[in-house]
């Protein structure tokens, strides 16, 4: 399973550089945005959908970056049905409680959903079932820390970043719907 762990940096005589690597991925979701410190995956964005970053100057794009090479076979092979946990480092970038929620995402195995109450009570805040939703939306790792396993109590499918007709297809992949 993939694993969420700390951001690494380097620190230079006072400053901190942080450089933001990145390439974009064709699938049958769209575009998608890879982006890495050059060790661990940072983020994963539909181009198409919410809350994707604009391009900075700073960013560099670079293609042979083994997390990235790592990352497209993983992604290539759960698309055709043949994955079904993903192995390349994480490193989100967000508040404690968006981690805790994300690595609560992080353990929905494959084929299976949960309510955003469930989620909740797994962090162990049952009353936090709005504040899960919001944190599931700003989820920068779509697909690999599955927030589209993620439904309504009442089994409905509710908001997707990566808009609801990726949510239903990714479900539809996973034998789900």
């Amino acid at each position: 399973m993939a694993q969420l762990r700390g951001v690494a940096y380097v620190e230079k005589i006072g400053e901190t550089n942080m450089t933001t690597y990145y390439q974009l991925h064709d699938s049958p979701t769209g575009e998608l945005l890879l982006l890495s410190n050059g060790e661990a995956l940072t983020a994963l964005h539909m181009t198409a959908g919410k809350y994707v970053p604009a391009t900075s100057t700073d960013w560099v794009r670079d293609e042979r970056l083994p997390i990235f090479a790592q990352t497209r076979r993983e992604l290539d092979a759960y698309f055709l049905g043949t994955l079904r946990s993903f192995t390349m480092p994480l490193a989100p970038q967000g508040t404690d409680f968006q981690k805790r929620a994300w690595i609560a995402l992080s353990k929905i195995p494959y084929g299976e959903t949960r309510s955003y109450g469930q989620q909740a009570h797994l962090i162990g805040q049952p009353s936090a079932v709005r504040a899960i939703g919001a944190a599931n939306g700003k989820n920068p790792i779509g697909i690999i820390v599955p927030c589209h396993r993620v439904i309504g109590a009442n089994g409905a499918l509710t908001g997707y970043a990566g808009g609801l007709h990726n949510k239903e297809f990714l479900l539809k992949l996973e034998g789900i719907l």
